[in-house]
């Protein structure tokens, strides 16, 4: 790995936010950078949008993009937002009667944005968008009293233990990484979870690679993509050297510029470039936590 051209790489394809996520990850920021970045895809609503997901570029506030606010919001820990709170209140006012989120609400600017969110049910609860976005709230909820008292958190909560509970058969492999992101997350305070990690962790093969379908070709999830972060439960449903060899993958698959690239479909000129900087920054700090950088 190369350091040293990360921050030139960052310099020339990132976004605002992930500079500043980058910058507070490497020591040289403050949570007050990033939470000013943040502040910019955030509608009067309380939700987000304007591309904070880079793959759906239309500005009103999405379930999609929650993800994506949260991760900034745990990030800047131990410090607190009052937007974390207002964000909860937004899905909570978009949560349907079961307790899921759509997977997306109606698209009002579907240039450059991908089919699959600007043709998205907004009719019926999505267990991948529920999911990934209470995962993440309850990793803010960690440090932040008023997202882990928040009605909307139980709801949801409650609705992707009963959802995932329910399934019978494997699920598609991103819903599949996200459900077992959620049971990871709330492990120490669902008793439900262990039973249902361990079942849903028999669909992943020992080598931790699951296929996309319908994805790019060889499109594929990966042992980190399920269990990043060292010292949780999702761990156990791999091998030590199974964890070993993916983070052997993941270093040495920066390129010459110095960032990452993903590989799934490139949709705009702009979401490809932004998605660059979001995977650098993901990808280090999964190599940082599991002490490779």
């Amino acid at each position: 790995m190369n350091l040293s051209v990360i921050p030139g790489f960052m310099a020339g394809h990132a976004r605002v936010l992930d500079r500043r996520r980058y910058d507070l990850l490497m020591g040289g920021g403050d949570a007050a950078g990033v939470l000013t970045a943040l502040e910019g895809y955030r509608n009067s609503d309380g939700g987000y949008g304007w591309g904070l997901e880079p793959d759906l570029r239309s500005p009103e506030s999405q379930p999609g993009a929650a993800l994506h606010a949260f991760e900034a919001l745990e990030e800047v820990a131990p410090v607190t937002s009052p937007q974390a709170a207002t964000l909860c209140d937004w899905l909570d006012s978009v949560t349907l009667p079961d307790g899921g989120l759509p997977f997306a609400l109606p698209v009002t600017f579907p240039d450059a944005t991908a089919p699959w969110w600007a043709g998205g049910d907004s009719t019926t609860s999505s267990l991948q968008i529920t999911a990934i976005s209470a995962a993440a709230a309850h990793r803010v909820a960690a440090h932040d009293p008023a997202v882990a008292a928040h009605p909307w958190l139980a709801k949801a909560t409650r609705y992707c233990l009963d959802t995932i509970g329910a399934l019978e058969e494997m699920p598609h492999a991103y819903v599949l990484m996200f459900a077992v992101r959620f049971l990871d997350s709330v492990y120490d305070t669902q008793p439900r979870a262990a039973d249902l990690l361990k079942r849903l962790g028999a669909h992943i093969p020992a080598d931790g690679r699951v296929p996309v379908e319908g994805g790019t070709e060889n499109e594929s999830l990966r042992p980190l993509d399920f269990a990043p972060v060292p010292g949780r439960p999702v761990r156990d449903l791999f091998e030590p050297d199974v964890i070993a060899a993916d983070l052997v993958r993941l270093a040495g698959e920066q390129k010459d510029d110095g960032g990452w690239t993903v590989d799934y479909a490139r949709i705009s000129p702009a979401g490809a470039l932004e998605w660059r900087g979001a995977i650098t920054v993901a990808n280090l700090q999964t190599l940082r936590a599991n002490g490779v950088v």
